[in-house]
């Protein structure tokens, strides 16, 4: 195991190695050459927080929904418009 300091673009990639590519830590680890419970300290420090992540998702997922929902209805109003215009051209002998 090396000793000693490491940059902070080393940490960086070892962070993102576990977080973007879904490596474990202790895979990383190993390869590395560094400790478990270093990168499990890095991975802390340098990742966004697991909250502030899933409340920018839920966000987004409200936000989508009441888009949907705005679009669901206009499609209904539409749908209902074109029966009774269906139905009123039935009616009409011509």
């Amino acid at each position: 195991m090396t000793k000693g300091r490491f940059a902070e673009e080393f940490k960086e990639e070892a962070v993102k190695q576990v977080i973007e590519r879904c490596y474990t830590v202790a895979d990383v680890a190993k390869r590395l050459g560094v400790s478990v419970q270093s990168l499990y300290k890095w991975v802390k420090a340098y990742a966004p927080d697991a909250t502030d992540r899933y409340e920018a998702e839920l966000k987004e997922v409200r936000r989508e929904n009441l888009t949907l929902k705005a679009e669901l209805r206009r499609a209904q109003e539409e749908r209902d418009i074109l029966k009774k215009a269906a139905a009123y051209f039935a009616r009409s002998p011509e």
